[in-house]
Parts: structure tokens; sequence; C-alpha cells
């Protein structure tokens, strides 16, 4: 579905990520300390920031793709935004339907698309909250109108940076969980760029693991793990820290 090929991408001039070349299909992570490059580079496959070498989407390459097209196709879940506007939950989640309805001479919305709005609040279940202005949510119920305007935007891929940041336990396992069981149906992806490495292979078996600006492996988690690889790039005995934790809960 995604090709990224000998990518390169910063800025002012100086590469933050370097030649990184991997393939998507399905779900995938991208694990890694702070500064390494992983969001940066999530820009770059959203479309956002320009790069070099190339990425392709169903064989086609991006340098051929408009801004519209690629936004048709890929969506980019972030982190909590600190300024939005007081819209509704519905308003918000219908904005995911901006390009589907530019593309029609009429520029209101029609019967699909709120068909779509709707199939998409039910998903996240704030079907019941449509109305209700998204300045008055938590965390958790915000970023659930997020993922519901990417759903509502129809993609194929879904990218996502760091989108459980401030959010409870909770919300935070029904998010990944919901995206991964999106991912396995039909011809989409999830790209995700997460800290927390036990909600990565939570979301993906298959991750990409970076440092300074460049993939270290590109593998399944069980490998990585054997390996000792987390505790190259971490700098720290991750196993060590994992299994101190899991003591605490033994005894539960």
């Amino acid at each position: 579905m995604l090709k990224i090929t000998d990518v390169c991408v910063g800025y002012g001039g100086v590469d933050v990520v370097r030649n990184v070349s991997f393939d998507v299909d399905g779900s995938l992570c991208i694990v890694g300390p702070n500064g390494c490059g992983k969001t940066t580079l999530l820009k770059a496959i959203a479309g956002i920031l320009p790069h070099r070498g190339e990425i392709t989407l169903f064989g086609k390459p991006f340098t051929s793709l408009n801004r519209r097209e690629i936004s048709l196709n890929v969506a980019l879940l972030s982190q909590q935004p600190s300024i939005y506007f007081a819209y509704s939950i519905y308003d918000t989640v219908m904005m995911g339907r901006y390009l589907h309805i530019k593309n029609r001479l009429s520029d209101n919305p029609n019967k699909e698309d709120r068909q779509i709005v709707e199939q998409s609040l039910a998903a996240v279940g704030l079907l019941a909250y449509k109305d209700k202005d998204i300045t008055k949510l938590s965390g958790g119920q915000l970023q659930r109108v997020f993922l519901a305007r990417a759903l509502a935007q129809q993609p194929c891929i879904i990218l996502l940076d760091e989108p459980t940041n401030h959010l409870d336990l909770k919300c935070q396992i029904e998010i990944i969980n919901y995206l991964k069981d999106w991912a396995s149906c039909g011809e989409r992806a999830v790209v995700g760029v997460l800290h927390d490495i036990n909600l990565a292979m939570r979301l993906s078996n298959s991750l990409i693991l970076m440092k300074d600006g460049k993939i270290v492996t590109n593998d399944i988690a069980d490998n990585i793990i054997n390996n000792k690889l987390f505790d190259d790039v971490y700098e720290m005995d991750v196993a060590a820290y994992m299994k101190q934790s899991l003591e605490k809960w033994r005894a539960v």
C-alpha cells in the first residue's frame, strides 16, 4: 500500500531522517527515543514536510499526487491539539468530509456524508453526544472526536502521532484496539508513532526501531526483544524495567 524508499527529511536544510526505507501493508509501529525522527518521518508520509527519496501510495509516487489526492487516502491523528473551535461534535467530525464535499457541485453535506459521520461517531461511542460542544469534553472524549473525524475522511491509511498521550489507560486501550481492528479490514493500514512500547506491540507485532534518524531494525517484536535491540537504542535495560513493573502485579 505504502512504500518508502531512501527517504531523507528534515528542517532548514538539515536532515533529521536519513535514507529510510520500508513498506507498509497492514499495521506498523515506529518506536525509538525522543529526537530520533519518528514524528518528522510521519509528517513526510502525511505530505506535510517535503522530502528526498520516494514515497509511493499504491504504486503512485507522492510527487505525482496533489494535496487533495494524498488527503483523500491518508489521515493524520496526532496528539490532542491545544487550539480548536467551539463546534459541536457532529460539525467537527463533518470536517472529515470536506474534500469529498468539495468534489461535488454542491458544497453542502448530502445524505451519504451524514450517514458516514453518524457511523464514525457510533464507532467511537459518541453518537448520542453529537450535539455537544467539543470545548466541554474531556481529553479522552476529544481524542475520540478526532478519531471519528479521521474515520469520516474514509482514508485507506491512518497515521498516528502519539494519539494516546495524556489519555487515561482505558481510553488508550480502547483507541488502540479500535484502530487495530480497523486496519484488519480490507485495504487499510495504520502507521503508529508511539512512545509506549507495550501499546505499540498491542497495535502491531511489526515494529520499526529508530535511532538518530535511521532505522536500526524493521522486524517482529519477538525478534527485537530477543536480540536486546531495545536496550541498545534506549541505552538501558528495557527488559529489566518491564519485569520490575510486572513483579508489582504478580501478587495481585
